[in-house]
């Protein structure tokens, strides 16, 4: 009886254990399955301004908030803020607008907004000495450093709809402000 349980042991237990593995592996979806497509307010709002107006508004927004400008068209605006969390935590916003003419007239526009998060952590990195001399070989010698730098470790863009909503409220409000300077014939195109 044992010897007949034997061969039928040996071929089944190759088949659980990968039945096992498969079921403690699972497949995680591609990160593009969540992209649906369907919803156009949450990065993008509508303004009775040109392209360029709306451009300069959004400038005018970051800068107020701390935003370093880093490019800076008539239709295109990018800045970068840093943060630091925690002592050996680093985070980084990238925000992007981009304002096109929305209608044949060019006199209202559509501002697109985006904004990437990263986070850097601070590693160590030892080194040591070495010495070589040709007909000897190599001698380490005891001089060891050791050095501090960034690693990124994570990158995503923020989802978040009420960052967007305060971005466009802020920048409404740059736009609507008695003071805001005529934009020149030659930035409105």
């Amino acid at each position: 009886m044992q010897q007949a349980l034997r061969p039928f042991a040996r071929a089944t237990l190759p088949l659980a254990t990968a039945l096992i593995l498969a079921a403690c592996s699972t497949d995680k979806p591609p990160v593009y399955q969540n992209e649906e497509f369907d919803n156009t307010n949450t990065y993008s709002h509508n303004y009775d301004y040109s392209p360029a107006e709306t451009c300069e508004a959004a400038r005018r927004a970051l800068l107020s908030q701390g935003y370093v400008i880093t490019q800076s068209k008539p239709e295109a605006i990018n800045g970068r803020k840093n943060f630091q969390p925690k002592g050996d935590v680093h985070a980084e916003i990238e925000f992007h607008v981009v304002c096109a003419a929305d209608g044949r007239a060019g006199t209202s526009s559509i501002a697109f907004a985006n904004a990437l998060q990263e986070h850097y952590a601070l590693k160590k990195t030892n080194q040591s000495a070495s010495v070589g001399v040709g007909a000897f070989g190599s001698l380490s010698l005891p001089f060891s450093s050791s050095e501090d730098s960034l690693v990124k470790v994570a990158s995503q863009t923020i989802l978040e709809p009420k960052f967007y909503d305060r971005f466009f409220v802020l920048l409404d409000r740059y736009l609507t402000a008695p003071d805001m300077p005529e934009v020149p014939e030659t930035d409105k195109k």
